[in-house]
């Protein structure tokens, strides 16, 4: 048995499983490759709920690089389950995420050169722009959370920090790394959840979650929810997104 199938196997045995929440920006990327009608990422949303999906993430860049303005606006009207956003903390994305009303808005970094979120907010210098952000959402009563590296000054920062409910941890360094260095990635990874959960916040985690290294982090009972997509939608080209999305929940345990 493969360490994440062990890890997923001991979170399934504490009657706990995190919750997936699908992200289907990549579907969006195929469709505007061609700048086609097809294929639409609420079908893929409709699928993975289907498939047992708790909820569907989706990230709205400045750029328009795969989700439109409409893809968000469709979702919110058609999927039962949690609409997560995320978002650039920036006073247009702000407007539409009110306009949207989203379940949870996420607030990430973005850089327009980047190919993917290279890593989390920076709370130590961004902390009073991203407070009066998470302020104007809360005021509408949308949920916020923070993606961040794992980290104890950020965290510290976020703790300070109103009108936060939760936060997303940055899985992307121990997604590439491997033998000691994993552990010690899955270590950090571990304190900071324990710490948030610790000082009331919901936690999250995601980026570059894959069936064959989702089930340590998922076997962390105070980790509620995965916010997982382009392993997701790259397998699901090959076996169909229900198949895709059923394989991860089996990995997650």
């Amino acid at each position: 048995m493969s360490q994440g199938t062990a890890e997923g196997a001991a979170g399934s045995a504490s009657g706990r499983r995190a919750a997936l929440s699908v992200n289907v920006d990549h579907v969006a990327t195929l469709r505007q490759a061609r700048r086609a009608s097809y294929p639409d990422p609420l079908d893929a949303a409709a699928l993975a709920e289907e498939a047992g999906a708790a909820g569907i993430t989706v990230h709205l860049r400045e750029d328009r690089r795969h989700i439109q303005d409409d893809d968000v606006a469709r979702l919110r009207e058609a999927i039962r389950g949690k609409l997560n956003l995320e978002i650039a903390g920036t006073e247009e994305m702000l407007r539409i995420a009110l306009q949207v009303r989203p379940h949870q808005v996420t607030l990430v970094p973005e850089r327009p050169d980047e190919i993917t979120t290279e890593g989390g907010l920076d709370l130590l210098t961004q902390r009073r722009r991203i407070q009066r952000v998470a302020s104007s959402l809360v005021q509408e009563e949308i949920a916020v959370s923070i993606f961040l590296d794992p980290e104890p000054d950020q965290l510290e920062a976020l703790t300070a920090m109103e009108n936060v409910g939760g936060f997303e941890i940055n899985t992307d360094r121990y997604t590439k790394a491997s033998g000691d260095d994993a552990r010690r990635e899955l270590d950090e990874i571990a304190a900071i959840a324990d710490a948030g959960a610790a000082a009331g916040l919901a936690v999250y985690a995601g980026h570059g979650l894959t069936t064959g290294n989702v089930g340590p982090i998922a076997a962390h009972e105070v980790i509620e929810e995965l916010n997982i997509g382009h392993s997701i939608v790259s397998r699901a080209v090959l076996v169909g997104f229900r198949q895709a999305v059923r394989e991860m929940l089996e990995a997650i345990g």
